[in-house]
């Protein structure tokens, strides 16, 4: 065997080694299935169906992440919300509008493009569309999917969150699946924020849509 020929292999093994502890402790990138409907509405228009996702899990996650945890009542599925309410908070969520502690969030902007389309998630032979706009939640600046061409009334809720639970709040206000739906989520569970695309469905070339940061 040739000295470059080693060099090659054992380069090949230490850098699979460094990738595999790194996905095992730190990140962990994950496919966004197209085979659920009502997930894929909750998420947009931050992220989609088929988008492959970074999420980082050294550090806790804190409030306003974007995050992914455990289904509470099915543990072999996940729920992907944005922290919205810690222990001790009142979580109000009126006609679509939801405050924090009667704080609510600001909106900044529309985003470019300011409509979004996408499948029914009851009817797929429907098309939905919504505008887009960007909203600021602690240190987050992040998109949310607002009013639409459908009249949709999600559940108003008022809660009190309770010790070492999170509240998650999807970031489409129409055609959410979050904790009105699921219920509140373990702190201890819930360790992965969702920092980043990789690549859309559509792959590598779908140049908009790769190495994207997320808040």
């Amino acid at each position: 065997m040739t000295t470059l020929v080693r060099f090659v292999l054992w380069s090949v093994i230490i850098i699979g080694s460094i990738i595999g502890i790194a996905r095992l402790t730190v990140v962990r990138w994950v496919r966004i299935p197209e085979d659920d409907p009502v997930l894929s509405a909750s998420i947009r228009p931050t992220i989609w169906e088929g988008d492959l996702i970074l999420t980082w899990r050294l550090l806790r996650p804190t409030f306003g992440d974007l995050v992914l945890c455990p289904e509470p009542n099915y543990p072999g599925r996940y729920v992907i919300g944005r922290i919205a309410g810690e222990a001790g908070d009142r979580v109000s969520i009126q006609h679509g509008v939801a405050t924090t502690n009667d704080k609510p969030y600001k909106s900044e902007r529309n985003c470019d493009p300011s409509l979004f389309t996408f499948p029914h998630p009851s009817n797929e032979a429907e098309e939905v569309s919504q505008t887009c706009g960007w909203e600021a939640m602690a240190n987050h600046l992040h998109k949310v999917g607002e009013i639409g061409n459908h009249q949709v009334s999600p559940a108003d809720v008022v809660v009190d969150v309770p010790e070492g639970k999170w509240f998650l709040l999807s970031d489409n206000r129409v055609f959410p699946y979050d904790s009105r739906d699921f219920g509140f989520v373990d702190v201890d569970s819930c360790k992965e924020t969702v920092v980043g695309r990789l690549v859309s469905k559509n792959g590598w070339m779908d140049s908009k849509n790769r190495l994207n940061y997320i808040q």
